[in-house]
């Protein structure tokens, strides 16, 4: 178990937090989210004891082990990706490095061998017997191959090596796992690993995420920052969405009788309930759900932008035929034989292995840069709005405030409605002057959607357009995609974002592509 007692933490006059009395238990899994720079990776950090805390103190249970998932990829670049991996339970290793020692050397002594005694002793304790098979399993199950486990950290791309930090985490059944942002460079099939790892974790687990569908699968509890405070919910990511906006309009209705409240309440608690999956944190949810009463439920301050995309006019039939492109980047090829037709009403999520390929895909279709072979061709009644993976040209050196960096975009240039529409994407008062080239990577996501918006386009592209993004604003363009009624063409991450708005999958492979018009649940049912 561990706990906080009288936590805060405060960088001169900003509070981030105070006066936190929590507890975190064995057998449940904590979502801990909050608006960004509310803190969430910082206390996580503060877990760790890689912060010292303003005020209070963080306790841990006697003798439990607390693992966290490292953010420096450069760490163990002179190391073995196995013996990395086994590095995560220190004192195991440690143990081994010893006996390693004493083994090799050219005289052995007699308190050597009663050195040597204590330590197997305590090595076949700690499993160590089975520590390179358990740490190859969870480097195969995040899909490292074997033929990489003898390799140094440093002959590794990033993303393999986030995954084997991952791994390096997981290993050895800490009592206490930390996890900051752990679906990142992951693709689908290493997601669903690890949702069903930590489905069947029976120790203690808090977790930073922006993907709502793994919060949603993994949690049993959530930790919201708010109001300076760290609250506990019971219930994943949605439970605690949804009944946050109940607690809203219950709060706004007065004049309804607490027992029509709690009928209410009920009937809410026993939808989510019933969709409860087979797994033992879910089972223990349901349980603690069935607890709740309208006290247990608050209202959150959260701000979500306004985002909704109205095409000017509607595209006629002919909206895009692209056939045979092929596209190759310092001698490799990307796109091979890429061939298909864009029918209206499509909303196509593009994936494949290869994110290079889908970027370079929406750079040809968008003018940015020219196929070697094959052609496409848009429809006269289409207008396109790209997002862009790199924005970085849109606000690098851009000295211009807010107001004027917007106003290139729109049609309306009066001053009111210029900062009428960035309030609406949380740019309110003084923050609407800000500098284009000060902007955080969250802020220039909500620009760049903001753009888009006024371009009254009838065909959307998205290149992974919810990075950078809080839940709130990934909750809102979800939402804004799913009711838009033109065209979408787009790639992410997000399996939440992909299976709700997509009613197509293409997937890009080396020899072109798989077209199907299938649901992403469905697609990745396929690919099991």
């Amino acid at each position: 178990m561990i706990s906080t007692s009288n936590l805060g933490l405060s960088y001169g006059k900003r509070i981030l937090f105070k006066d936190v009395d929590i507890k975190f238990t064995p057998g449940n899994c904590y979502g801990l989210i909050g608006a960004n720079g509310t803190g969430k990776s910082t206390f996580l950090k503060i877990l760790a004891g890689e912060i010292e805390p303003s005020t209070g103190s963080v306790q841990i249970s006697p003798g439990e082990r607390l693992a966290v998932l490292k953010q420096n990829h450069y760490e163990f670049d002179d190391f073995e990706v196995l013996k990395t991996v086994i590095m995560g339970h220190t004192r195991l290793y440690a143990i081994m490095e010893e006996k390693e020692a004493l083994y090799a050397k050219p005289v052995f002594s007699d308190e050597d061998g009663l050195r040597v005694s204590e330590l197997e002793g305590e090595f076949a304790e700690l499993n160590g017997w089975d520590a390179e098979t358990d740490a190859a399993k969870l480097l195969i199950g995040l899909g490292i191959p074997e033929q990489l486990h003898g390799q140094k950290m440093r002959d590794l791309n990033g993303d393999e090596k986030v995954r084997i930090l991952l791994a390096q985490a997981l290993f050895g059944n800490p009592d206490i796992l930390l996890l900051d942002e752990p679906t990142n460079h992951l693709n689908a099939a290493a997601i669903r690993w690890l949702e069903e790892f930590l489905y069947n974790f029976a120790n203690t687990v808090i977790v930073v995420s922006h993907d709502r569908h793994f919060l949603n699968k993994v949690c049993t509890h959530i930790a919201d920052i708010d109001f300076d405070k760290i609250q506990l919910f019971v219930g994943n990511y949605d439970f605690w969405l949804e009944s946050s906006e109940l607690a809203l309009r219950l709060a706004k209705e007065a004049n309804k009788k607490t027992e029509e409240k709690a009928k209410e309440l009920q009937s809410f608690i026993q939808r989510f309930s019933a969709n409860a999956s087979k797994s033992r944190q879910a089972t223990s949810r349901k349980k603690l759900l069935e607890k709740l009463t309208l006290e247990d439920i608050k209202p959150s301050s959260r701000r979500y932008p306004y985002i909704a995309f109205k095409p000017d006019r509607e595209a006629g039939d002919q909206l895009l035929t692209v056939e045979g492109l092929c596209k190759g980047i310092d001698g490799e090829k990307v796109l091979d034989g890429v061939s298909f037709r864009v029918e209206k009403g499509d909303k196509i999520a593009f994936v494949g292995e290869s994110e290079l390929a889908r970027t370079t895909l929406f750079k040809i279709l968008m003018g940015e840069t020219a196929a070697d072979d094959g052609e496409f061709k848009w429809g006269v009644t289409t207008s396109q709005a790209y997002f862009p993976k790199d924005n970085d040209a849109f606000f690098a050196g851009n000295e211009a405030i807010l107001v004027d960096w917007l106003r290139q975009f729109s049609r309306d240039q009066e001053e009111t409605f210029i900062r009428g529409f960035l309030g609406r994407m949380l740019f309110s008062g003084e923050e609407s002057l800000k500098k284009a080239s000060v902007l955080s990577g969250g802020e220039k996501v909500r620009c760049m959607l903001a753009k888009m918006m006024l371009s009254g386009a009838n065909v959307l592209i998205f290149d992974e357009p919810t990075n950078h993004l809080d839940l709130e604003s990934i909750t809102a363009l979800n939402n804004g995609l799913i009711n838009f009624n033109g065209t979408i063409l787009f790639t992410s991450h997000d399996h939440q974002f992909v299976q709700t708005v997509a009613n197509r999958i293409v997937e890009i492979t080396g020899t072109g592509i798989i077209d199907r018009r299938i649901s992403y649940d469905e697609y990745l049912e396929t690919k099991m």
